[in-house]
């Protein structure tokens, strides 16, 4: 079970442990990098209701990474803002080579 963590830095080893599947890290990095890209699009065109997609596009790819290729439920059921922090630090991580 689960503990409740009271802080990011507490919580994000815990994160680190349900993406050890490096299909499931990609996704993630996948859906965040399309995430990005289709902000700057919807800001460049005035596409606002593209907004809408942005949910879809993230949490899409990284579920299908959890559920299929990692096996586990996502962190985000049960924290949800840290694991939205979690999610961009990893990527920052990965962008920077540094270890998640």
């Amino acid at each position: 079970m689960n503990k409740p963590y009271s802080s990011f830095a507490e919580f994000y080893p815990f994160y680190l442990s349900q993406h050890q599947d490096k299909t499931c890290r990609i996704l993630h990095y996948i859906g965040s990098c399309l995430v990005i890209l289709t902000l700057v699009y919807c800001v460049l065109n005035s596409q606002w209701g593209m907004l809408l997609l942005l949910p879809v596009i993230g949490y899409g790819f990284a579920w299908i990474g959890h559920f299929v290729f990692e096996q586990n439920r996502p962190a985000t059921f049960k924290y949800p803002l840290y694991s939205f922090m979690a999610d961009w630090v990893m990527l920052y991580r990965a962008l920077t080579h540094r270890k998640y």
